[in-house]
């Protein structure tokens, strides 16, 4: 009896070890963009104008990057941002002095592209002065 309980015991304690490693590699946590140098430094016209021309190599290129994109705001609702009405900023904080027709270098991380629509979605974006 006494030897049942140690294998399960073990077993629980393996699962247990093996499912909290697994959630840390799969949602290992939000990254850091503050501290995170952009790898690539781009205009919203220029990033677009790639994801039209050939969204396979742009979404290798760019996809889970951290970048830092201009352009002009053309809309700002909560805490979404859209820039040359193609990039669509998730902020990580509202920011009140940011305006409508504003030139803006935003940096965040690149989740994916809507073809469909033609817009480029970043989150945790902030504001790059």
């Amino acid at each position: 009896m006494k030897k049942k309980i140690k294998i399960v015991s073990i077993i629980v304690l393996v699962a247990i070890i093996v499912c909290t490693t697994y959630s840390y590699l799969l949602f290992g946590g939000e990254r850091n963009l503050n501290s995170e140098k952009p790898a690539f430094i781009v205009t919203s016209k220029k990033i677009n104008q790639e994801f039209v021309t050939n969204i396979d190599s742009a979404n290798a290129k760019y996809l889970e990057k951290a970048i830092a994109i201009s352009g002009v705001v053309t809309s700002i609702k909560n805490h979404e941002l859209i820039i040359d009405n193609t990039i669509i900023c998730s902020l990580k904080n509202t920011d009140n002095s940011i305006k409508v027709d504003q030139n803006i270098t935003v940096k965040g991380r690149v989740v994916g592209y809507d073809d469909l629509m033609s817009e480029l979605r970043l989150d945790q974006c902030f504001v790059n002065n």
